[in-house]
């Protein structure tokens, strides 16, 4: 390592953490906006088992589907919308699952789950009265035995925001720990501003020699836990190496005047993204999301 590289965080998990049952909001927003990161435990508990039905379902869906899959810049999509990535040599299959269609518009387990009123509360202590939903909601699935690693990164690299950018939540659907992927966190890295990411075998990430997976902190946990992070916090998880898949699920939310900037998948798209965000800047387009608080007053495009 050179005399650079970040040192292993000095937060422990006992400082992000705290419980769904008598969750004190304000409290635990303040700890976020420290961080960059909260740990709530239990506070999704109660949607998992059918969320855990929804995506084994569609996992199984996707899978039947291979044999009609398209190639995409970042992997191969099958007709239902699942991100495949390349498989381990050692795999049955040459390509395994990332982003499993699992969303609001399939799983009503899933669009429930984004109104939750405990979540809300601790969203709009953050943000603020009125409150969108950012994109579609997100099912990222390791397969058991080598599923794929998300190495260390920024949210903001594939959507950077005019102004704070979305409230992430991610939550496990199965418990979580070292050996099947738990999410790590750097916190405070929320305050660095936009780094500069690589392509990784997951797309965009950090260069491995300047963010070492020894500065981050792993989040181990059970079913129904669930991780704010903002969305430059770094963040990423290793490979599955359990018997059994480990998915989990994304709820995202912003301002209502917050828009998306720059955006990119590689890096190659994100440094062209970057170059025309200069030459033309952008100003909001009609990108709304669905209302989860407040009201959107009228305004023109």
């Amino acid at each position: 390592m050179s005399a650079n590289t970040p040192s292993a965080p000095t937060v422990d998990i006992k400082d992000l953490e705290v419980f769904a049952e008598n969750l004190d909001t304000k409290r635990a927003a303040e700890v976020y906006n420290e961080h960059g990161c909260l740990v709530v435990r239990g506070l999704m508990k109660r949607y998992v088992p059918d969320l855990q039905r929804d995506m084994e379902a569609a996992a199984q869906q996707a899978i039947s589907l291979l044999d009609q899959v398209r190639e995409v810049p970042e992997g191969w999509v099958t007709p239902d919308g699942t991100l495949f990535l390349p498989a381990p040599p050692h795999y049955p299959r040459d390509k395994q699952i990332m982003v499993l269609a699992v969303n609001y518009t399939n799983s009503g387990a899933f669009f429930r789950a984004s109104f939750d009123d405990r979540a809300l509360d601790l969203v709009e202590a953050i943000l603020g009265p009125n409150i969108e939903l950012f994109m579609n909601g997100q099912c990222l699935y390791k397969e058991p035995v080598g599923g794929h690693p998300k190495k260390l990164h920024q949210d903001s690299a594939y959507f950077e925001h005019r102004y704070d950018g979305p409230v992430g939540i991610l939550s496990y659907v199965v418990d979580t720990n070292l050996q099947n992927g738990a999410l790590h966190v750097v916190p405070g890295s929320h305050r660095l501003g936009q780094l500069r990411h690589v392509d990784t075998f997951s797309h965009l990430g950090l260069d491995e020699d300047e963010w070492p997976w020894e500065s981050a902190l792993p989040v181990v946990g059970e079913a129904g836990d669930s991780i704010f992070f903002h969305y430059r916090t770094i963040h990423g998880s290793q490979e599955n190496h359990s018997e059994r898949p480990r998915p989990v699920f994304i709820n995202r939310y912003r301002r209502l005047d917050d828009y998306v900037v720059i955006g990119g998948t590689s890096a190659a798209n994100r440094a062209e993204a970057e170059k025309r965000a200069k030459e033309s800047p952008q100003v909001k387009k009609g990108d709304r999301g669905l209302m989860v608080r407040g009201f959107r007053p009228y305004e023109p495009l």
